[in-house]
């Protein structure tokens, strides 16, 4: 049980399976081309597909669901097929919106994914901060998620969230020996709100991976939509000029192929 498989389907989008367990992350599956709103005026367009489609996934045990309500990390394909995964985890005012099965999780707070012949996977909601100080009334509620379960090997698996860096983020690395990272990038901007950014740009990211030591760092959330204003190039730019382990730590996903990492 050292080794996970992830599919990079698109934006925040991965599928992770491990030990029998077929995990989503931040369902988005609608066709590119439309543009949604983001509240307070800001606006994104989607400019590409789902690497894999809805229709494909097959059966999924459960969702990992960073926020609710921005298209990007969850659309209405992607909202369409919560009713059928075993269980949503989300946060707390989450929770309460999609309601049904649906888990809200404040920071540090815990849950657990169990089924029959399956290990238990142990998930822990990470704080996030979708913005600059004092932004969470307009950018809303959103979690990170660190998983445990036996077998693992370098440590946890940390899905940061999209999140800029700040103390609340920073204090993973005091509470857990994270072995993985799927981390959430992008370096979000709108014209709107001009120079404020509202994730991690890519020095954010090498910076947060010095700190937390991860053995892999796989990057999401940054192609794909046009508020994202940092791409790959910049995310290889940042990290090659990072410390020997975390530049040797990254890793690409290439989109709508399964990679086998070791946890």
């Amino acid at each position: 049980m050292s080794d996970l498989r992830i599919t990079h389907i698109g934006g925040p989008t991965t599928l992770i399976e491990v030990a029998g367990w077929r995990i989503l992350t931040d369902p988005t599956f609608d066709a590119p081309g439309r543009t949604y709103r983001f509240g307070w005026g800001t606006a994104s367009r989607k400019l590409t597909g789902p690497a894999v489609p809805a229709d494909s996934l097959g059966s999924i045990d459960a969702v990992l669901l960073t926020h609710d309500h921005h298209a990007d990390n969850l659309d209405d394909a992607g909202r369409a097929l919560l009713p059928a995964a075993g269980q949503v985890v989300t946060t707390v005012a989450g929770g309460r919106r999609l309601g049904g099965r649906a888990v809200g999780l404040g920071a540090w707070q815990g849950t657990e994914l169990t089924a029959p012949g399956r290990p238990t996977i142990e998930v822990t909601a990470t704080p996030c901060r979708h913005g600059p100080p004092l932004s969470r009334p307009v950018a809303g509620e959103v979690t990170g998620f660190v998983l445990r379960w036996e077998g693992q090997r370098h440590g946890r698996l940390w899905i940061t969230g999209d999140t800029v860096l700040y103390p609340g983020v920073r204090q993973v690395a005091d509470r857990f020996a994270i072995g993985t990272m799927v981390l959430h990038l992008g370096a979000v901007q709108f014209g709107l709100t001009g120079p404020l950014r509202f994730t991690m740009t890519a020095t954010d990211g090498a910076e947060l991976c010095a700190l937390v030591k991860a053995h892999t760092v796989l990057p999401v959330h940054y192609e794909g939509w046009g508020h994202f204003t940092e791409g790959r190039a910049a995310i290889e730019a940042a990290f090659a000029v990072a410390p020997g382990r975390v530049r040797e730590s990254l890793r690409w996903l290439a989109p709508g192929t399964a990679t086998y990492v070791t946890v």
